[in-house]
């Protein structure tokens, strides 16, 4: 299942315009990630030592671009995000945003090649879903990636894989720690790295 989160992760990055609707959004994602993940280093300038890193970086300002971090924190946290104060806010979708980049950068740099299509789009108003499939050598992966429109921009709010929401089991997770614990334990595991991240992908994995 990595390999197909893996190209998953590659759709979902793309500079949207005002001009572009939610399924160019998401075609142009696939342009720009495979061309930053093909990049080859110049050895003869020294540059593969950091190389990795600096696509990395690259691959999160395409992300930053697509994904509103904000929103996607505000549904993940649900009915605890009104509790807490708008500086809390800030340090949750920094901590939050930083739980993603590590759950899915290596596996975008696994990408082997799985074929994607985009199988159609609908649209309501301020809100677009657009329909997705990775082909791999095993198994096909379906993908939605639900865009709402933001200042003029389609942006993601949430990517529904073979079925599971991705903000639905983030908010269950989250919820889970509070009610067990508090909200100032589920910010110090985030801080510590300690979050059961990967419940996303098993859940996934296993259906």
């Amino acid at each position: 299942m990595g390999r197909s989160l893996a190209a998953w992760f590659l759709v979902t990055f793309a500079a949207a315009s005002p001009a572009t609707a939610p399924r160019d959004v998401v075609q142009i994602a696939l342009t720009r990630v495979v061309a930053v993940l093909e990049s080859q280093p110049d050895f003869d300038r020294g540059t593969h030592v950091d190389f990795a890193e600096k696509r990395r970086v690259e691959i999160r300002k395409i992300a930053a671009d697509l994904f509103d971090y904000q929103e996607m924190s505000r549904r993940a946290l649900s009915r605890h995000w009104a509790a807490h104060t708008p500086s809390q806010h800030t340090e949750f979708v920094g901590l939050f945003t930083d739980l993603l980049e590590r759950s899915y950068v290596g596996r975008i740099e696994a990408f082997t090649g799985e074929k994607i299509s985009i199988i159609g789009q609908s649209v309501d108003a301020n809100y677009a879903t657009v329909r997705s499939r990775i082909t791999g050598k095993r198994r096909e992966t379906t993908l939605d990636y639900r865009l709402y429109l933001d200042d003029g921009r389609w942006r993601v709010y949430d990517i529904v894989i073979d079925g599971v929401s991705f903000v639905s089991t983030y908010r269950n997770e989250f919820d889970r720690v509070i009610r067990a614990s508090s909200y100032a334990t589920l910010v110090e595991r985030m801080k510590q790295k300690q979050l059961a991240v990967d419940a996303l992908p098993r859940q996934a994995a296993e259906r």
